[in-house]
């Protein structure tokens, strides 16, 4: 009876088990734009947030996060004359929302005992509002209002469980956005067309950089029951 009681158990386990992760993450953020460097991973503002996983297997999980940063575009900075001469400094920030999957480049399994560790890649959409500013007179023209746009995350990390419950990880995150407006050049608007300037045929990225420490629970799946 007790083995028919657990098998029964386990089978009822199986429809509704599933792993979660909630956490934090930390680090710093950088724009990739018109104004200022354009290095691709040199954080120039603080960026922290939250995020959710939920394992559906070995291989992937689908994810959530809500992130904040803030950074400058300074082309004192830049490795380019032509924007040290010009000497346009501009400060912005973002706060997105951003869900999608993150795939395993190896089997994950946070429920056998002992280290676990792989390389992953994370992208889904991410929906972000910053503010809108534009230059004129060389000076940033701050009216005070907000902006929303969308972006394609594109990041690739790598996450080691540090013991049953904790999994701490490591990951930059470029973000593509469809707006060309995060540095202040291309200002959205008839109103603004005497302010644009630099390539405006490209949008403008994003980056955040940095840690994650994630907690785990959940039920243990019905296939490591016998185990």
């Amino acid at each position: 009876m007790r083995i028919v009681l657990a098998i029964l158990l386990c089978l009822a386990v199986k429809v509704n088990a599933q792993t979660y992760e909630i956490g934090v993450f930390a680090g710093g953020a950088n724009v990739i734009g018109d104004v200022g460097r354009t290095n691709y991973i040199l954080p120039s503002g603080p960026a922290f947030g939250g995020l959710f996983k939920w394992n559906k297997s070995k291989r992937y999980a689908w994810r959530a996060s809500v992130m904040y940063g803030s950074f400058t575009a300074d082309d004192s900075k830049s490795s380019k004359s032509s924007r040290e001469q010009r000497g346009y400094v501009i400060d912005n920030s973002v706060l997105e929302a951003s869900a999608g999957i993150e795939f395993n480049f190896v089997e994950y399994n946070l429920h056998k005992l002992g280290p676990a560790f792989t390389p992953y890649l994370y992208t889904g959409v991410t929906y972000f509002r910053y503010d809108f500013n534009y230059f004129d007179a060389l000076q940033v023209q701050d009216i005070n209002q907000k902006e929303g746009s969308f972006a394609i995350p594109m990041t690739v990390g790598a996450k080691y469980r540090l013991n049953q419950f904790l999994v701490l990880g490591a990951e930059i995150g470029a973000r593509y956005t469809f707006t060309d407006n995060l540095d202040g050049s291309n200002p959205e608007g008839s109103n603004f067309e005497q302010f644009r300037f630099g390539n405006i045929l490209s949008d403008d990225w994003y980056v955040f950089s940095g840690i994650t420490l994630t907690y785990t629970f959940g039920r243990k799946p019905c296939q490591d029951c016998f185990q």
